[in-house]
């Protein structure tokens, strides 16, 4: 795995180093308080090729920077933020919100590339309205939360066309998405086509769902995990990450594209 960012102690970052943090979006102002957003993430990899050229020189840095892939998925947190605080939101102030976060997003992936980041793979945003947390909080009996799931769709295209127009405009971009929407709508209506008996619920937590509060009591925890398609209310099992794992790496067009990462990696 590779190391946290912030981990203390030694790092020896030609490896790579990850960025992530738990709740992070793409806007500064998602969950603030102790979350890196995504900006924030930015300027810790600024800091990681300064490091990279200090030790190994410009040359070999930006070979490495070059070659590297930079695996990315944010967005759901921004939505769920506005969600909660937007549920009646009109189609038209969902795109405006949208185009906040996608002209965040560019921002950041524009200074990716300035720093010499050429390969970009991107996991879209999911069937967000489709998690149990989601339709345990918002009451939905039947089906998912249709504010959350057009926000997610809205999303998901406009981030595909600006990859693509980042494409035409950055000598050497090149960029991966994998449709993780499609991959957790199709778990939650189909679960046993990839080989689980429960794809609606949380195996861990609360409520009609087991959608909230994993871990603090009392809480609920399912006796088969690898049957679920979700761990808790919004994370999925180990069973499930794998199979997304697969998809990833060495997924068809159809689910990641227009390169999958092995693909992705091998691009010169």
């Amino acid at each position: 795995m590779l190391p946290p960012y912030l981990q203390p102690g030694p790092h020896d970052f030609t490896d790579g180093s990850n960025f992530a943090s738990g709740g992070a979006g793409a806007l500064a102002t998602t969950n603030t308080g102790t979350v890196a957003s995504f900006p924030m993430q930015l300027s810790y990899f600024r800091n990681v090729t300064k490091l990279l050229q200090q030790k190994l020189g410009h040359l070999e840095a930006k070979r490495i920077l070059r070659n590297a892939v930079y695996l990315i998925s944010i967005g759901g947190c921004d939505y769920f933020s506005f969600y909660a605080t937007n549920p009646n939101a009109t189609e038209p102030q969902q795109e405006e919100y949208v185009a906040i976060v996608i002209g965040n997003l560019t921002t950041v992936l524009q200074g990716i590339y300035n720093l010499g980041g050429r390969k970009i793979a991107f996991q879209n945003v999911g069937s967000l309205g489709c998690l149990p947390a989601m339709r345990q909080i918002f009451g939905v009996t039947e089906g998912c939360v249709e504010g959350l799931l057009s926000l997610a769709n809205l999303h998901n295209t406009a981030l595909a066309n600006v990859l693509k127009e980042l494409e035409s405009q950055l000598s050497g971009f090149k960029y991966s998405i994998f449709n993780y929407y499609d991959a957790t709508e199709d778990r939650y209506l189909n679960p046993a086509t990839y080989g689980f008996t429960n794809g609606s619920d949380g195996c861990c937590g609360t409520g009609p769902y087991r959608g909230v509060d994993c871990a603090i009591e009392p809480f609920e925890l399912c006796e088969d995990l690898p049957e679920y398609v979700w761990f808790d209310g919004g994370h999925s099992t180990e069973r499930a990450n794998f199979q997304y794992a697969k998809l990833i790496w060495s997924g068809t067009p159809n689910t990641t594209g227009p390169y999958n990462v092995q693909q992705l990696f091998q691009q010169v």
